[in-house]
């Protein structure tokens, strides 16, 4: 970077930035399609699909059938996701220096919000206390639209009352780098997650560190100012 930015708030993704998960997404994904093959709908094209995707990718399908069942359909699959989170949920913990990373952040006068595509209950029994550390946690059951769509994160920014050019958004996923560059903020990837520093890259990120316990060390390297309080 050569410019210096003023940071204002940091988004941070969930799963795989702040805390490791165990959740077995090929089996939670399966278990999404299998739901919508028993509606006899042609399933063809989206057995790739994130869960979220899919299920909304059923709804339309369903839909055509005109029997009334997509109320029916939503609630069984929302269900079937929300099984598998929450058994993650049950060995997910917080990842080393993710709570004093976020205290420092606020000391130093910056908001903290979460973006996440988990449930809240899910985000709850991880980290029972995370809204002594952040002041908004936007679950997919806040937005109407989750990552990788910008309102999620608009979402967050306006419950923080600040503004993407202050903002910088961090995560372990391609989606939260892109999520975060359709809006204008500083993207950082983590390499706690699933991805490789090569995806975050090819994704956009701006600077892709270690884990987000080391965020607050980096601002100065990159230029990013900051107002301690």
């Amino acid at each position: 970077m050569n410019e210096t930015r003023k940071i204002k708030a940091v988004l941070f993704d969930f799963d795989g930035t702040l805390v490791k998960l165990n959740v077995d997404f090929p089996a939670m994904r399966d278990a999404v399609l299998d739901l919508i093959v028993s509606y006899n709908v042609q399933s063809d094209g989206i057995g790739n699909l994130f869960a979220l995707e899919m299920i909304e990718a059923g709804r339309e399908l369903i839909s055509r059938l005109g029997r009334n069942r997509e109320s029916e359909y939503l609630a069984m699959a929302y269900g079937i996701v929300r099984r598998f989170e929450m058994e993650g949920a049950k060995e997910g913990v917080l990842i080393e220096g993710v709570k004093e990373m976020l205290a420092e952040t606020k000391r130093r006068g910056i908001k903290t919000g979460v973006v996440t595509r988990n449930c809240r209950d899910a985000v709850g029994a991880i980290f029972p206390d995370i809204v002594e550390y952040c002041g908004a946690v936007i679950t997919r059951e806040d937005t109407e639209r989750v990552k990788p769509h910008p309102d999620h994160l608009r979402t967050a920014l306006r419950a923080l009352e600040t503004s993407a050019p202050g903002a910088i958004m961090v995560g372990d996923h391609p989606m939260d780098i892109r999520a975060g560059r359709s809006i204008g903020a500083f993207t950082v990837g983590v390499l706690t997650g699933y991805s490789e520093k090569e995806d975050l890259v090819r994704a956009g990120a701006d600077l892709v560190i270690s884990s987000a316990a080391d965020l607050v060390s980096r601002f100065d390297e990159f230029g990013i100012s900051t107002t301690c309080q």
